[in-house]
């Protein structure tokens, strides 16, 4: 099989080098997946750089999410998956023409999808979930402040915003991908890029859309400047998530802050919250399931570039030239 491996730890993106290798041969309890897709995701460059909280041991294939079809099975795995279109959550290795995976790695892939679109909404849409619903306690009629919000995981929130029954405010970095966002179901948009570059100046315009009061949860991928300014702009009572840091600086704040205006910050891992609570973390997987089954939630692909063409996929997603998602296809 062909798989894009990294060899070694970089800060630069386009590290990764195309690589023939045998294909891999399940064990016991284990199944192999022929890849369609595989999602390209913040992590993956994290892990390249070396600054993941995990670290794959090299060389490695990044991927932490992809759908295909089960075509061999280790002993002590129910026939039932043999040739069926799955998707796969991996740690890594999905950047590749096939892996091998525990049949607990596996579900079902939802029949409306393509395998695009299969292999996209899992991590995004699982963040998103347990941010808004298990973390953050997203309620009707309440204001959601969604940060990076042409991101999957932004546009991720946005859509389950709408379906929890919140006022959406959306923000993000230019007009013409705002304009997507607002047509994905955001209540209303805020360009947050100043003149001079950095990010901010929505304080104030999220204090007139909520009447002064601010945003009662706010998801923020993003962190650094945003993450400070959403301290000025959010509801007492409210619910400050770290989604994570894709501008690239992790604030620091004076815990007097939170204390004066009643707020929490609340971290969000997604995946950690499945592992440390496997029958919530399976509650999650089927209310997905169920909404994607549904036709309620669905990602938009941004591109589609084919597995040589890893590292194109990933510099989009670092030169945050992405809406939705970027895939790489076998």
């Amino acid at each position: 099989m062909r798989a894009m491996m990294c060899q070694a730890i970089s800060d630069s993106i386009g590290g990764l080098m195309l690589m023939d290798l045998p294909t891999p041969v399940p064990d016991t309890g284990e199944v192999r997946v022929r890849l369609a897709a595989a999602s390209v995701n913040f992590p993956d460059l994290l892990m390249l750089q070396g600054k993941y909280q995990f670290r794959p041991p090299l060389p490695f294939a990044p991927g932490l999410e992809a759908a295909g079809v089960v075509d061999a099975l280790g002993n002590n795995v129910d026939p039932q998956w043999l040739n069926k279109p799955v998707i796969v959550g991996a740690r890594y290795g999905c950047y590749a023409e096939s892996i091998v995976v525990p049949v607990s790695a596996l579900r079902p892939k939802p029949a409306p999808f393509s395998f695009e679109q299969a292999a996209s909404y899992g991590a995004a849409y699982l963040t998103a979930y347990v941010g808004l619903v298990c973390r953050g306690h997203l309620a009707v009629g309440e204001t959601l402040l969604v940060h990076g919000a042409a991101g999957g995981v932004g546009l991720a929130a946005v859509a389950l915003g709408k379906l929890l029954g919140a006022q959406v405010i959306a923000t993000g970095g230019s007009d013409a991908k705002l304009a997507l966002v607002k047509a994905a179901g955001a209540d209303h948009v805020i360009n947050y890029t100043k003149a001079d570059g950095s990010l901010g100046g929505f304080r104030q315009a999220v204090k007139d859309l909520t009447g002064g009061r601010g945003a009662d949860v706010i998801y923020d991928p993003v962190g650094g400047d945003v993450f400070d300014e959403s301290s000025h702009c959010i509801a007492w009572g409210g619910r400050l998530l770290v989604i994570g840091f894709a501008g690239g600086r992790i604030s620091n704040i004076d815990v007097n802050w939170p204390l004066i205006k009643g707020y929490s910050i609340v971290g969000v891992r997604a995946g950690e919250f499945g592992r440390r609570n496997p029958e919530l973390g399976n509650a999650n997987q089927r209310a997905l399931a169920t909404l994607a089954e549904e036709g309620k939630i669905s990602p938009y692909i941004f591109a589609s570039l084919p597995l040589e063409q890893a590292n194109e996929a990933q510099a989009l997603l670092a030169e945050r030239k992405v809406v939705g998602k970027v895939v790489i296809t076998m």
